[in-house]
This record gives C-alpha cells, sequence and structure tokens, in this order.
C-alpha cells in the first residue's frame, strides 16, 4: 500500500526524536559498523556526541562483501574514525572454537552470523574498548524480506513469535570477553514505540519497491543520501562475505572421514550431522559442553529429533544444531 504523506509526516521527527535519545543513553566507545540502514542512524545521531568514535567493519578475505560501497559512502558522509578489517580463514579456524563456547551452540548459520562480529569485538577489546554499539534488534521489529509476502494477520503472528524468542549472539560473546553491548534498538522504550507501529509503517512501498524499517528510512532520507538510506537489505553473512563459509570448509574433512564421523556421532551421542561445516562446530561443542542431550536437558520444552537438546521454542527451529523445522 502506497501512503499518503498525511498519514505518516507528522511522525518524522518523533521518529528522529526517539532515536536521538536512545542512542545518546546508550552510547558506546566502539561500533562494530555495517553500514545497513540500522547502523547507519545509529553512527549518524552518535558522532554529534561522540565524533571521534571507532567504527569497525568486516569483510571475509575469501568472501564477495555487500557492505563495502556502502560503507565508504557512509564513513565520507560523516567523516568516521573508521578502520576496515578483513579476516581470513586462519582466524575463522582460530576463533571458531571461542564463537562455539561463547555461545553453547553449534547451529552453523549462527556460527557462521557471528563469526565476524567476534572478531570484530577480540580487535576493538585490544584497542581499549569496552562497550561496542550494535544494530540487533531493528531486523525483529520491523520485519524481515522474507516475511514480505505474508498477510498483515500472518506478518503480526511472526511478530509476536519473534519477539517472544529473539536473542543476540553479539551480547553473550561480549560477556565473555569482559565487554558489554550497547544496542540502541533494544532499549525498551524504542521497543514499546516500535511494537505499537502499525504495519504499513514498519513495511512498505518506495519507487515500487517494498522495504522494512520503511518509517526510519523515510525519517532519515533527508540527511543520509536516498541512494544510502534506501539501500537494500543484505544478511550479515552476505555482508560480511562469511555465506562462503558454507562450503568453505569441505576440505577439512574427506567425504570418506565425514561420513565415518557423522555415522559414529548420529550412533553415540544420537546428533545428526548435516554437513561439513556442522561437523567442525560440533566436534568444538562436544569437546567443551558434552552430548547436547545431556547439556540441554528437558526443562518443560520441546525435544529436537536432530540433536536431542530440548527448546523451549513456538517457532520450530532449534536454536542449538540449527534444525528446522522441529
Amino acid at each position: 500500500m502506497t501512503l499518503e504523506p498525511k498519514e505518516y509526516v507528522h511522525l518524522l521527527p518523533e521518529v528522529k526524536t526517539l532515536i536521538n535519545k536512545v542512542v545518546q543513553k546508550n552510547m558506546a566507545d566502539g561500533f562494530l559498523f555495517s553500514a545497513g540502514t540500522d547502523t547507519q542512524i545509529i553512527a549518524y545521531e552518535a558522532v554529534k556526541y561522540k565524533p571521534d568514535i571507532t567504527c569497525l567493519t568486516m569483510a571475509f578475505k575469501h568472501g564477495t562483501p555487500k557492505d563495502t560501497e556502502w560503507v565508504k559512502k557512509m564513513v565520507a558522509l560523516l567523516n568516521l574514525n573508521h578502520e576496515n578489517h578483513v579476516f581470513d580463514r586462519d582466524d575463522v579456524i582460530t576463533n571458531a572454537p571461542k564463537v562455539v563456547e561463547a555461545l553453547k551452540k553449534f547451529d552453523p548459520m549462527e556460527i557462521r552470523n557471528s563469526m565476524p562480529v567476534y572478531i570484530g569485538l577480540t580487535l576493538l577489546k585490544k584497542k581499549g574498548i569496552k562497550t561496542v554499539f550494535t544494530g540487533d534488534g531493528l531486523d525483529e521489529l520491523f520485519g524481515y524480506p522474507w516475511q514480505f509476502h505474508l498477510s498483515e494477520e500472518e506478518f503480526a503472528k511472526k511478530q509476536q513469535e519473534m519477539w517472544a524468542e529473539m536473542g543476540f549472539s553479539s551480547i553473550p560473546m561480549a560477556e565473555s570477553m569482559g565487554m558489554s553491548i550497547k544496542a540502541p534498538y533494544l532499549d525498551p522504550m524504542f521497543m514499546e514505540w516500535a511494537k505499537k507501529l502499525p504495519i504499513k509503517l514498519k513495511i512498505n512501498f518506495t519507487d515500487g519497491v517494498k522495504y522494512s524499517k520503511w518509517i526510519l528510512r523515510k525519517a532519515y532520507e533527508d540527511v543520509i543520501p536516498k541512494d544510502i538510506i534506501w539501500r537494500p537489505k543484505a544478511p550479515l553473512e552476505a555482508g560480511t562475505g562469511t555465506e562462503v563459509l558454507r562450503t568453505f570448509f569441505n576440505d577439512v574433512f574427506t567425504d570418506e572421514e565425514f561420513e565415518e564421523k557423522k555415522k559414529e556421532i548420529l550412533e553415540k551421542d544420537e546428533v545428526r550431522i548435516q554437513d561439513k561445516e556442522q561437523l567442525l562446530y560440533y566436534e568444538h561443542f562436544r569437546k567443551k559442553f558434552g552430548k547436547p542431550k545431556d547439556v540441554y536437558k528437558d526443562k518443560g520444552g520441546i525435544q529436537c529429533p536432530y540433536c536431542k537438546s530440548y527448546i523451549k521454542t513456538k517457532i520450530q527451529f532449534c536454536k542449538i544444531c540449527g534444525a528446522y523445522p522441529i
């Protein structure tokens, strides 16, 4: 549905005022900066109070990071104190056990998405930074592109389910290093406002293209160039280039080794390993914590048929191994 200006124009100053408040309230010393809509807006407000805030962007050497061009534009626009860090295969191999330990899971997508964040946090810590901005929460509050086809009723139901279970890997990873995450969109003031917004202000059309975070983009399009604020959504693994990790470690195990280990794990641990990437993470999990069925015992949840963990979930997704549906 296309909105008439009279339906939203009065809200635009309110949006900016609210975001300014939650950014100022949750001020950090460092920033994991992707130049997605969520971090663009935080950066725009943050530099008003801390012009020299250290901003770090992560990119995987062996991938094709989609954030690069947008980062360059935002760095130039706001004159950010910015560093781009390229990490490689060895960095991932070295840090995989630490990410698995911090998150206490072996879900490949979760580990893959969390890897650049973890490495970024270690780099910021070396600079003496203890508090770090992230854009966590905005997608969950305003909707993902994969939800665009849903009816308003279905979308509202999915949002309620997501809000009941949302969690962010950046928080336990930072805690494992003695750091803390500052996420303005998770501030109760912002969350309360966002949850009450009509869906048409969260997802709508501009120039024939459907966007999430619509009212936020609209509020900032007069101060952030339109080609930047209306950039398409890039998932973290696509933005940093870590999506190639899906098959990048296929040479760590031969096909024969993989099949043998997969069979042995199923027999001994009752865990179904899906691919070589997951096997790499599972071996770290098993060594540190033990069998998932012993680590995540029955506490009123449902048992995942793939890893035998008991999980409390309404969205049929196993937060431990990543299986869906369960």
